[in-house]
């Protein structure tokens, strides 16, 4: 397309916006004060503009879809800031006319180009389905076992301690195709381990003691012992020489955990440890991102983008192998429905890569009552999680890929 002819569209949408802005003000106008009504009408252009631009404009991109939501929120919250600004700084008309027309093309232009990134990366190779649990109750298990049989599922991450491990590993094996096992370090509850008393029971607490050099001397001896008890039980369990590990709630991306995980790579036979770099979803709802602040998603996804962030470079200095792409922390605990979906599309890859680096999708599935087969007392903080019945949704939204 020519750009003469995205010129005059863009002109197209532009002015109808415009006049959208007008015909509400005047309206509006005849009930409120313009304070009041200029803000709504300005939603309303904008509202017509993300319409226009997504549908018309720049349809070649956007395939006839709309934008994400997220960049009518931009667009709205950039101009009315801007417009509100501008002239408290006594800015010359030429600028109080043009800027909000410059930043409007160039926000346009940016949603254009994530869309068209987006369509071709759905069009590409496909994420691999994961679940994480394997071991930890046979209500778990059946759910895993049964996305594996039918197909949907590439991976699974086996819990050592589980009381239904080795069941679970023989199940496996009977598998008609099993897909590949990944260790699931498992630290902050079920190690089992009488002489490692001082390992924290919780994510954020040996977080702090990474941070701590006298807590670090203390408990980096105990982290080590309980890794090479798990990869011993492991190797026991499944027969496999080459280890490619995770760990329960992400503990394995805590640096004081990856500092002894790389330490024993050499001698273990580490060759590919997950990382959890998530891009974030294209087209959510208001209400799928409030979700996500409620249940302290969005936080955890700060954090782990922080710690993937570092631990990639010490992955590939030390020779390991890791995904590229993750998806599954802003939404831990609700991967199903519309945010698994979105989840899903968006760590589609555009181009063939290797398998060790194929975006993983995980999710945590069970039957219903899962938890009644659990240890009680050695896996309480799964026992809650396991609990919901958002446990099974994961499980039916995986079905219906």
């Amino acid at each position: 397309m020519t750009a003469l002819s995205r010129l005059l569209r863009y002109g197209v949408v532009g002015g109808t916006a415009a006049a959208v802005h007008i015909g509400v003000l005047l309206l509006l106008g005849q009930w409120m004060s313009l304070i009041l009504a200029n803000p709504i009408a300005f939603l309303a252009a904008s509202v017509a503009g993300y319409l226009g631009h997504a549908l018309l404009t720049f349809r070649e991109e956007t395939g006839g879809r709309q934008f994400a939501r997220r960049w009518l929120l931009l667009q709205y919250v950039v101009n009315i800031s801007v417009c509100a600004l501008l002239p408290l700084l006594q800015a010359p008309t030429l600028v109080l006319v043009f800027t909000p027309t410059v930043l409007n093309a160039l926000i346009w232009s940016r949603a254009a180009r994530f869309s068209a990134k987006a369509r071709q990366q759905e069009s590409g190779q496909p994420p691999l389905l994961h679940a994480d649990d394997l071991g930890l109750a046979e209500g778990v298990d059946a759910a895993i076992l049964d996305l594996a049989q039918s197909g949907q599922l590439r991976g699974a991450s086996l819990l050592v301690n589980g009381p239904s491990a080795a069941d679970a590993i023989e199940a496996w094996r009977n598998l008609a195709e099993p897909p590949p096992l990944t260790l699931h370090l498992c630290l902050t509850e079920g190690h089992r381990l009488a002489k490692c008393p001082d390992l924290p029971s919780g994510f954020g607490t040996l977080l702090l003691a990474s941070l701590l050099p006298w807590q670090r001397r203390r408990i980096a001896p105990q982290l080590r012992m309980v890794l090479q008890q798990q990869i011993s039980r492991y190797r026991q369990l499944t027969g496999l020489s080459q280890i490619r590990l995770d760990g329960h709630q992400h503990i394995h991306l805590v640096p004081l955990v990856l500092d002894v995980v790389l330490d024993l790579a050499p001698s273990e036979s580490i060759n590919w440890v997950r990382t959890t770099r998530e891009p974030l979803p294209e087209g959510l709802s208001l209400r799928l991102w409030w979700r996500s602040l409620q249940t302290g998603g969005l936080i955890k996804w700060l954090v782990l983008q922080l710690l993937s962030g570092l631990a990639i470079p010490r992955l590939r200095r030390a020779g390991l192998e890791t995904n590229r792409h993750f998806a599954g922390v802003l939404f831990s605990g609700s991967m199903f429905g519309t945010a698994f979906r979105r989840s899903w599309e968006t760590a589609y890859s555009s181009s063939t890569i290797h398998p060790d680096a194929q975006p993983i999708v995980l999710i945590h599935p069970a039957k219903i009552d899962a938890s009644a087969g659990m240890d009680q007392e050695e896996f309480q903080q799964s026992v809650a999680f396991f609990n919901s019945t958002n446990r099974q949704r994961e499980w039916i939204s995986a079905q219906q890929l």
